[in-house]
This record gives structure tokens, sequence and C-alpha cells, in this order.
């Protein structure tokens, strides 16, 4: 463990949009190092097994719903802001209202949730933030759903340097297709969604900036100065 890298042993995190998908593949990465508990969100929650799995309804969106996840999971070192929101595939031609809500979830509910909980992790110690992005943040296209990652990437920059004197450290997480649910409709080479949660937590313990998960995000970020 860095300077800047977090205890994942012993540690209690919390995974936005933490029941299926990526998001459940990280809960369960924090698990298998050894995170004593996670509290895993969903706008429908299902209930786990595991009794380190504390499964809270909540909504990215919404700000009371994220106030009340702070102060319940007040003991968090470690925060994944994964939910996110597919959808307006064409920004001329789709509703400024869609557009919208991809990103409110995408970009502001990360934005929300890294607010409610930045007091707590400062307060905890070496906290850790991890934004889920995605390639997508230096390609063009996508319509809404590029765009936002594009701009979470930006916030994600910001916030490091924001609360970096605050001993938190802000992970951005980017990666191509993934085989979960949400492109399970696309016909294309998939990463595993395991291997991207190992290569995040290696991110959380090692105090990196950013995890470029695959071939294909690593040569598009050598293309960007910044």
């Amino acid at each position: 463990m860095t300077e800047t890298g977090a205890r994942v042993a012993g540690a209690t995190a919390v995974v936005t949009g933490g029941q299926r998908g990526l998001g459940k593949a990280i809960v369960d990465e924090l698990l298998a190092r050894g995170a004593a508990k996670v509290y895993s969100t969903s706008r429908r929650p299902e209930t786990s097994t595991d009794p380190r799995v504390t499964v809270v309804q909540a909504d990215v969106t919404d700000p009371d719903s994220v106030a009340k996840l702070a102060a319940l999971a007040g003991d968090a070192t470690i925060v994944v802001n994964n939910a996110g929101l597919l959808g307006a595939e064409s920004l001329l031609h789709s509703d400024i209202d869609e557009v919208r809500s991809v990103f409110d979830t995408n970009v502001f509910g990360a934005l929300r949730v890294t607010q409610a909980f930045a007091p707590a992790l400062a307060r905890n110690g070496r906290g850790t933030v991890v934004n889920i992005a995605s390639v997508l943040s230096w390609l063009p296209g996508s319509g809404a759903y590029g765009s936002s990652k594009a701009a979470l990437w930006s916030a994600t920059n910001s916030l490091r340097l924001e609360l970096q004197p605050d001993g938190i450290n802000v992970i951005g997480v980017y990666l191509a297709y993934t085989d979960t649910s949400m492109i399970a409709h696309l016909d294309v080479p998939k990463n595993d969604p395991a291997e991207v949660a190992r290569q995040i937590v290696d991110g959380i313990e090692s105090g990196a900036p950013e995890v470029l998960a695959d071939d294909i995000t690593r040569s598009a970020r050598a293309g960007v100065f910044a």
C-alpha cells in the first residue's frame, strides 16, 4: 500500500449499482480481498445471503436518498460510484430531458454521492472515491452516454485535486465493452467484469489515479494530453 493507497482488508465500502454487472463484481472482489462490510445499492434492491453485504435502496439522482445513504454508511472509507445509465444515443435528435437524465445519473449522481461522503471519508482516514467512467471519455460518439463519461473524466480530475488535501484519493476507471446486462445485446469482444474489478481493487490499494482496464482503453488514453 502506497502513501495514497487504501487498505481494503477490514474496510467498509459503498458500491452504487452494486447488485449486478460490474458493480456486483466489484462487491465480490472487495469481499474477496477482506473488506469487512459493503453497502451495495440499487433502485430496486434484492436481498443478499452474505452477512457482510448490506443492501440499500438508493437513487443517486435523489438528494434525500443520497443523504440517507451517507448517514447510514458513515463508517465507509471506500466509495465506488458505479451506478450508470444508457440513453439518448443522438445528442441532436434526443429529447433534452432524456439527455439530462443520463447526465443526472452518470455525472451529477457521482458528484452528489462524493459530496455527501467526503466529510466521512476525510474523518475516517485514507479515503478513496472510485468513479466508473469509460473509454468513451476520450472517443467521439455514443450520444449522451459518451458525453456524460467525458464530463465525468473531467470532474474526476478536478475532484482529485480538491480532495487530496483531505487525504482522499479519487480514481477514474476507464474501460471498453464489458460483459454486463447493459450491453448484452451487442455482439462484440467484451472484458470479464471480474478481471476489471480485480484491477479496480488493485488501484484502490496502490493509490492509482487511474485504472485503464484493457488495450483499447490504454490506446485511447495514450492519445490524450492530460
